[in-house]
């Protein structure tokens, strides 16, 4: 029996399934912008173009968002549109923004003590932000009204990849383990990593890029499956429910999963 035991421990739990999830197209886009941030259920339509956010509603109106102090906008994040946050890595600063692009928080990360170097961030619960501290090799559920750490993770081993989070949950990838972890700090799962380098993620289900191929990976699954799709230039995707965007600096790809 313990011979057994040491055998289920080896085996990988991570499984690249043999069965391909089919993508039907829904429709193609001339698009031309820096970066496509998000498109959420209502069609809002998030980018970044010469470091200025904007925000075209599905009815044509458009608003923007820029502070060319900071310099370069590393990420943007609208999971909650009422609480948007973009990142600026070379100033160790994040600003969270209202469904309007109005500043409403500016956190300092040079200013905050104990000092965090950051170098990827993610929209958590709350007034929270998921944080990777880079001097420390560790995640962290950081409460920016009350400037305190709720939670830090063991460090990590290995270079991150990505991060990305909901309400309810964090996803580090690393280039060693892709970890996840729920909202009060315990980690759920860790799988190994076996060369994805991108994730994009929607209630729960995540989306994982490897060279230029896209995997499913459903909640509560660690089988990985292949998605069936033409041969294109992924400079970018998202997961939208069961939508999947893929942009190739010229082009937005609307795709409908068959998720069986």
């Amino acid at each position: 029996m313990r011979y057994l035991v040491c055998l289920f421990y080896l085996i990988p739990n991570i499984l690249i399934g043999q069965e391909f999830i089919d993508a039907k197209l829904l429709d193609t886009t001339n698009v031309n912008v820096d970066q496509v941030v998000a498109i959420d259920n209502f069609e809002t339509f998030y980018y970044l173009q010469n470091d200025i956010i904007y925000k075209v509603s599905s009815n044509g109106t458009s608003i923007n968002y820029s502070n060319y102090q900071l310099g370069e906008i590393t990420t943007a994040n609208t999971f909650n549109p009422l609480k948007i946050n973009l990142f600026y890595q070379n100033f160790n600063t994040v600003l969270i923004l209202d469904n309007r692009l109005a500043e409403i928080f500016k956190i300092d990360f040079n200013t905050v003590q104990p000092y965090k170097n950051v170098t990827h961030i993610s929209t958590g619960f709350d007034n929270t932000l998921w944080v990777f501290n880079v001097d420390l090799q560790q995640l962290e559920l950081y409460d920016y009204k009350t400037n305190t750490t709720r939670f830090a993770a063991v460090p990590v081993q290995s270079q991150v990849l990505d991060l990305q989070s909901d309400y309810n949950f964090c996803w580090l990838l690393t280039e060693n383990y892709l970890y996840q972890y729920n909202y009060f700090g315990s980690m759920v799962s860790k799988i190994e990593n076996d060369g994805f380098t991108k994730i994009s993620k929607s209630n729960g289900n995540l989306v994982l890029k490897k060279q230029e191929q896209l995997y499913f990976k459903a909640k509560n699954n660690n089988t990985i499956r292949v998605i069936n799709l033409p041969k294109l230039l992924i400079n970018q995707f998202l997961l939208t429910n069961e939508t999947l965007y893929i942009y190739d600096l010229e082009k937005l790809h609307k795709y409908q999963l068959k998720i069986k």
